[in-house]
C-alpha cells in the first residue's frame, strides 16, 4: 500500500477555507499530479516525509531561530476541519499560507543540508533512503517551496492513502 503527502501550491484567492471544497480541490490535483509536479505547482512524497521532517528537525538543534521554521515544509500550515456535513473519508488536510510558504522557502534555502545530515543521517539507515534520496526530496522542496513564494501562493497538503 501507498501512502502519499501531496502538497499543492495556488493563489490563496483561489481557495476556500472549506474541507469539502479543498478536498475536491486536491482530490482533481492528484489526479493531475504528473502534469502538475512538472509545472512546479505540485509535489509528493512516498510514505517517507515524516522522516524528511525528522531530517528538518536537527535544524532546531543547529539554529538558533525560534520560529522553528524548520516545520513548515512537511507539517507547517493549520489544519481544514471536516464540515459538520463533509464526507469522513475525505483526507486530512492542511493550509499553510503564504506568508508560510515564504518562510519555508527561506529556510530551505538557508539551511544546509550537509549540516543536517551530519547532525542526524546516521539515525537514518532504518528508514531504508540513502542519503542521496534524501537530498532528492530536499532540493525538489526548495524548487516547490521557492517557486510557490515567488508566486506568493499558498500551500494546501494532504495525505492520500
Amino acid at each position: 500500500m501507498s501512502i502519499y503527502l501531496h502538497f499543492r501550491a495556488v493563489a490563496e484567492s483561489q481557495i476556500r477555507d472549506d474541507h469539502t471544497w479543498l478536498a475536491a480541490f486536491m482530490s482533481e490535483a492528484w489526479e493531475n499530479d504528473d502534469a502538475e509536479c512538472a509545472a512546479g505547482i505540485a509535489h509528493s512524497i512516498n510514505k517517507g516525509w515524516d522522516a524528511v521532517n525528522d531530517l528538518y528537525a536537527a535544524a532546531d538543534a543547529l539554529c538558533a531561530d525560534t520560529d522553528e521554521p524548520w516545520n513548515l515544509p512537511i507539517y507547517g500550515g493549520r489544519p481544514v476541519s471536516h464540515s459538520a456535513d463533509g464526507d469522513p473519508s475525505d483526507p486530512p488536510l492542511m493550509l499553510l499560507e503564504p506568508s508560510g510558504v515564504s518562510q519555508a522557502a527561506r529556510f530551505l534555502t538557508t539551511v544546509s543540508f550537509d549540516e543536517l545530515w551530519n547532525a542526524v543521517g546516521a539515525k537514518f539507515g532504518s528508514v531504508g533512503w540513502t542519503r542521496e534520496e534524501y537530498l532528492d526530496h530536499h532540493r525538489d522542496l526548495q524548487e516547490f517551496y521557492g517557486q510557490a513564494a515567488s508566486a506568493g501562493h499558498a500551500v494546501v497538503k494532504a495525505v492520500w492513502a
